[in-house]
């Protein structure tokens, strides 16, 4: 089977790009950001650390950092957010984020179960770590020889 991980960095980019540019735009329209998710009864000051957690989540996704725990809060992240703000389904376009939200968390399941790519700060962290030396066994075996 061909090892096809060289497509989890280009994957990772495309899907980081929603959460860097989202994180953004609620940061730098702050005001709207806090108005619309009063109208979904979310108290607006939670704008600002929703922004921050896009931005850190965008980033880390980006760099392949944390990327299994990563992968699953963002899941989470993205249900929850279709739930709250996107089951107007009578509106094409909240129908359409609902289903846009839910696919990026079957992707995002998807990443979970998978190993570390090479392009990757967790691959880089786990081709780092020393590889324990196992001691020399000293026990007779069934042929009389040691090993």
């Amino acid at each position: 089977m061909t090892d096809m991980r060289f497509l989890d960095l280009p994957a990772r980019l495309l899907m980081s790009l929603l959460f860097l540019v989202s994180g953004y735009g609620k940061l730098s329209q702050n005001a709207g950001t806090q108005a619309y998710m009063q109208l979904h009864g979310v108290p607006g000051l939670l704008s600002v650390p929703a922004a921050a957690w896009e931005l850190v989540a965008g980033l880390s996704l980006l760099l392949g950092l944390w990327i299994r725990p990563l992968a699953i809060l963002l899941a989470g992240w993205c249900v929850l957010t279709a739930v709250i703000f996107h089951t107007a389904f009578t509106d094409q376009n909240q129908l359409m984020n609902f289903l846009k939200n839910m696919t990026m968390a079957g992707g995002f399941l998807l990443i979970a179960r998978a190993r570390p790519s090479a392009f990757s700060v967790d691959a880089w962290r786990l081709a780092r770590r020393p590889v324990p030396l196992r001691p020399a066994s000293t026990a007779l075996r069934g042929d009389g020889s040691w090993g």
